[in-house]
């Protein structure tokens, strides 16, 4: 079983932030960060280090998989 980190799915949030910046009034995120944030709010709040990819959603497994496909492209989190 593949399993992502709470640091890891911090980056792939923080890389889409980059890429797509927040937008209107209510700056919402782009559609690949909303994704990512769902599991990654709960696991703050169950106070998880460590999730398995299997729990993820298609969106959050779809933009997970972009992310690693471009992260060095673009540079992770930055």
């Amino acid at each position: 079983m593949l399993f992502i980190s709470i640091q890891d799915l911090e980056l792939a949030i923080n890389f889409w932030r980059n890429k797509s910046p927040s937008q209107g009034e209510a700056l919402q995120l782009c559609p690949q960060a909303s994704a990512l944030a769902k599991p990654y709010a709960l696991m703050i709040i169950q106070g998880a280090q460590r999730l398995p990819i299997e729990a993820l959603s298609d969106n959050a497994k779809l933009a997970w998989a972009e992310y690693l496909q471009n992260r060095d492209r673009y540079g992770a989190g930055q």
